[in-house]
């Protein structure tokens, strides 16, 4: 080998082990806060995959056995929750575990789903219990990756005393569960549209005027109480023949559109119309089954409240 030029003793080498010996305390010092970015970018990268996972029909349906299971028990600590989680109990934001998460003791006979896959909403209408009283809870999930992201709540008691008792609960709404003919499957914002016909005969007190499209035996259930169609035990069982409120101020929000069953469940405020307490209102959560154009079935939760309450949540689509 030629002078200079022997293994270990090459100009490049002479030069590379000083610059190592000057990089070996900097990469100690280095070396655990790349770890931590690595970790860190790494879990950022899981998050955003799982916020962007889609949780489909029995995922979303799951998540409302466990939430309601978790209610009857009282504790919130076995749900999926996301990182950020918001709740609200009849318009009011609160911790998860408070409210009725005190006082609810069990579950009653009654639930109908709603299962909005595109919006990622699970909502339900469903009989708790308060001791041996019941509870009509209409309950909102808001789902993000499989995660419950949003708890969003409408409450009504019942005691002994209270003048109607629900009477209806213990089997599935009529018409609700029936499957939609092919023929009279409506596209989303059909249905929605179709649905807000409702509000729009509240507000000006006249279906006929209104135009909202009822099937010849429309049911409807309000509070486990039948006030139209069959076994209404009234002289007006059709809706178009009973005589209502003008509900000037009523509200109107979508809270989740069931395209595979045909049923969109909107948020109401009735406004106060003096017919109530003074300065309240009739608060709702009422679904309406439709197909072929009509209203075939509709179930409403309702309560008092406040007139100024608001939904605090933003319609899954646009109220036109």
């Amino acid at each position: 080998m030629r002078a200079g030029f022997e293994t270990g003793s090459t100009p490049a080498t002479s030069l590379i082990r000083p610059v190592r010996a000057w990089l070996k305390p900097v990469l100690k010092i280095v070396a655990p806060f790349i770890a931590v970015s690595l970790v860190a970018d790494g879990a950022a990268a899981r998050e955003v995959a799982a916020s962007s996972a889609t949780c489909d029909r029995p995922c979303l349906t799951g998540l409302l056995t466990t939430y309601i299971d978790a209610l009857a028990k009282g504790d919130p600590s076995s749900l999926p929750i996301a990182s950020r989680l918001r709740a609200t109990e009849d318009s009011q934001d609160l911790k998860l575990g408070e409210g009725i998460w005190k006082s609810v003791t069990g579950k009653g006979g009654f639930r109908q789903d709603y299962i909005d896959t595109r919006k990622q909403i699970a909502a339900s209408h469903v009989e708790m219990r308060e001791g041996k009283n019941p509870l009509l809870l209409s309950v909102v999930l808001h789902v993000e990756g499989g995660r419950i992201a949003g708890v969003e709540t409408l409450v009504q008691r019942f005691t002994p005393s209270s003048r109607f008792q629900p009477k209806v609960l213990s089997a599935p709404i009529k018409g609700m569960p029936d499957p939609i003919p092919e023929a009279g499957r409506q596209s989303r914002q059909s249905m929605i549209t179709t649905a807000l016909t409702y509000a729009e005969g509240l507000r000006v007190g006249n279906f006929t005027d209104a135009g909202t499209p009822f099937a010849a035996k429309t049911y409807r259930v309000e509070n486990g109480v039948v006030t139209a169609g069959e076994g209404c035990g009234r002289a007006d069982c059709g809706l178009y023949a009973q005589n209502i409120f003008v509900h000037p101020a009523i509200l109107a929000s979508v809270a989740a559109v069931d395209e595979e069953q045909g049923i969109v469940l909107l948020w109401m405020n009735f406004g106060d119309t003096g017919s109530y307490e003074p300065g309240h209102a009739l608060l709702t959560f009422e679904a309406f089954k439709i197909w072929g154009g009509k209203i075939h079935s509709i179930n409403a939760f309702l309560t008092t409240r406040a007139q100024a309450f608001g939904r605090s949540w933003p319609s899954s689509d646009p109220v036109r």
